[in-house]
């Protein structure tokens, strides 16, 4: 029997913080229905930017595609937003991303941090119609969009785990 391998580690990014490397690519994915938002860091884990919308079709197509992304900045996790309800309980969204993040850790080959996203979709919106596009355009981008929200949330709570280590380091 041929060796499968482990399924990649899947948790809070609180938890999942502890695994990773100091510098490295991050991917920020926004599960949708219909399309993943998909986002990348540079690997300083200073910027978030729009990568593209995966359509959503076969699980396999799309994790063959996410990780293909992933490969190609060497990216060392995904950071996969959890659409947690507004009293910070789980409901079917949340649930699904958590099902999508079990299944995508057999073939990720690299950690799958979840990461509250509550509203990401809704500021994204805003932020999109201010910038007067139109919603044709927005239907577009929309998720990626979000998934760069995701992933800048993410980026900003790594830089601050970071800084409270140094500032304990210094105290001791």
């Amino acid at each position: 029997m041929a060796d499968t391998p482990l399924p990649a580690p899947v948790g809070p990014l609180v938890d999942i913080a502890a695994l990773l490397p100091p510098r490295g690519a991050l991917i920020g994915l926004d599960l949708g229905t219909k399309t993943i938002g998909v986002a990348g860091s540079d690997p300083d884990r200073r910027i978030a930017t729009v990568i593209e919308t995966v359509k959503r079709t076969k699980f396999t197509a799309e994790a063959q595609r996410l990780v293909a992304l992933a490969d190609e900045r060497r990216a060392v996790a995904f950071v996969l937003g959890l659409p947690l309800n507004m009293d910070g309980s789980e409901g079917p969204r949340a649930q699904a991303s958590r099902a999508f993040a079990r299944n995508f850790a057999r073939l990720a080959g690299r950690p799958i941090a979840l990461w509250d996203e509550r509203l990401s979709t809704a500021a994204v919106e805003r932020a999109l119609i201010s910038a007067d596009m139109s919603r044709a355009r927005r239907a577009e981008v929309v998720d990626q969009h979000a998934a760069a929200f995701i992933l800048e949330g993410a980026l900003g709570f790594l830089d601050r785990l970071v800084e409270n280590q140094e500032e304990t380091d210094r105290e001791d």
